[in-house]
């Protein structure tokens, strides 16, 4: 009999949890431990922010679905792995901290065969003074975030009703913040919204990026097959802001906000400041902060973790010039180097380097995103992980049939520019490989045949029904498994 513990139950936990139920004996433990009672489709939080949907709309509670599907569930937080046990026992462990009202505080310990690390990033609002949700800015990382962000926003949409100008300032809120795509889609609904209220006259919209040119993304770019001929991202992004109103300062790293003024640094050593009335701001990524204690209880934590605080996996860390970076030079498996039976798939791994270039400011300031992994990779890299692991139950033998690297793996990205089914619109673009690879495609990094984009209603449309389609895969409804991640 195996035990599996799963930490964490966003995107890449819940897939892994998932096909590790389905596929394995009930003699066989799936243990999920999560410090939330719900699951949230995060790609729709942009929709709560601008008060299209309701919060109940992109969450749903996750203790009814786990006992059906016969998965022990522990709203907790993991605070530390001891991956070789302790001086009281040989099995490893990890220990918890209960979140739930009733045990709220009270820690315990669960003991596991195999351990697979999927907790996501911390939301760092910290590293920046004044940034987040009871500062100054509010945020649309999570489903109270983005409820939260309406309310302020319904705020300044009634204080243009009566007649008041208001100035919005969108995009990241830390030098190497990821997650630019979020903050993209957020901005381009927001005038939207303002537009549909006719509203847009009233509004000053400024898209705030740490890109070195707009369309990075946090994967340095692409160029794309869009209607028989090739353009950028940088071009594609630079004409959905042109075309809804929108000003954008880029190369900036936000360095602190206090309240109606960010202040940010340029690449070229500049310190400037933007007025605001309302502001959604990304915040940087971290890891959540395990610990590692080796069996006599000495930390080990710089061991499994970058000093990010994201786990180390099977990618080369080596340190290299960043144009000797190599697509094969990502992971493949999730598997920790440190301990054969700890994985950490989704955002929870630390990649091996940044896929944007790395760009930094006259005064030393790191300025460029961070590599994004949420979505549809974190779902493909925790069913792989999954799919490893029931293969080594099974055989006995780790053979890794299963991988994912993000230097061959393809991604779809719908970008919505605004809620409507007869007046909404989006932008599709699929990318292939994720992490560039020059080697194998030397003129543009990725196959021109696999990166493409379209934009107009039909995208919204898609990104409507991918809603609803990918939330009833989460719940398990009928024939979820054929459903793509």
């Amino acid at each position: 009999m195996a035990k599996v513990v799963v930490l964490g139950a966003g995107i890449a936990g819940h897939t892994a949890a998932a096909f590790l139920r389905k596929k394995l004996s009930k003699k066989h433990e799936v243990v999920v431990v999560a410090p939330n009672s719900y699951y949230q489709w995060i790609p729709s939080n942009i929709w709560v922010g601008v008060g299209r949907m309701t919060i109940d709309q992109v969450r749903f509670k996750l203790a009814p679905l786990y006992k059906r599907w016969g998965i022990d569930f522990r709203q907790a937080r993991a605070v530390s792995i001891h991956p070789e046990g302790d001086i009281n026992s040989e099995r490893p462990f990890v220990s918890i901290e209960y979140t739930t009202e009733e045990r709220k505080g009270q820690t315990g310990r669960i003991d596991y065969d195999f351990l697979v690390n999927a907790t996501g990033p911390k939301l760092n609002f910290e590293a920046t003074e004044g940034l987040g949700p009871g500062k100054n800015t509010v945020s649309v990382c999570s489903y109270d975030h983005a409820a939260h962000a309406w309310e302020k926003l319904q705020e300044s949409i009634a204080r243009m009703e009566k007649g008041e100008k208001q100035r919005f300032v969108i995009g990241t809120g830390h030098p190497t913040a990821t997650c630019q795509g979020a903050a993209f889609e957020y901005i381009l609904n927001v005038a939207f919204e303002l537009r549909k209220r006719k509203l847009d006259h009233l509004a000053e919209i400024t898209w705030l990026t740490n890109e070195y040119e707009l369309g990075d993304f946090g994967m340095g770019g692409a160029y794309i097959k869009r209607g028989g001929y090739i353009t950028s991202t940088r071009v594609f992004a630079e004409s959905f802001l042109g075309e809804n109103n929108i000003k954008w300062i880029k190369r900036a790293g936000v360095k602190k906000v206090e309240p109606g003024l960010i202040h940010y640094e340029t690449l070229d050593g500049e310190a400037n400041q933007i007025g605001f009335d309302f502001s959604m701001l990304i915040p940087g990524f971290a890891g959540v902060g395990l610990k590692a204690f080796d069996k006599s209880g000495a930390d080990i934590t710089l061991s499994l973790f970058a000093p990010s605080g994201l786990m180390k996996v099977d990618a080369d860390y080596s340190p290299k010039p960043f144009d000797e970076w190599k697509a094969s030079d990502w992971p493949e498996t999730y598997q920790s180097p440190a301990y054969s039976n700890i994985y950490a798939p989704g955002i929870a791994f630390a990649p091996p380097h940044p896929i944007s270039k790395p760009m930094t400011s006259k005064n030393g300031t790191a300025i460029f995103p961070s590599p994004p992994r949420t979505g549809m990779p974190s779902g493909v890299m925790g069913k792989i992980v999954a799919e490893n692991l029931i293969n080594e139950i099974k055989t006995g033998k780790q053979e890794f049939k299963h991988k994912a690297s993000m230097g061959r793996m393809g991604a779809a990205c719908i970008v919505s520019a605004g809620y409507g089914m007869r007046s909404g619109a989006a932008a599709t673009m699929t990318v292939h490989p994720i992490v560039p690879d020059w080697d194998k495609y030397p003129e543009y990094g990725r196959s021109i045949d696999y990166t493409m984009g379209e934009a107009g209603l039909a995208g919204h449309w898609m990104k409507w029904f991918m809603h609803y389609m990918f939330l009833h895969k989460a719940k398990g409804y009928p024939f979820w498994w054929l459903l793509p991640e």
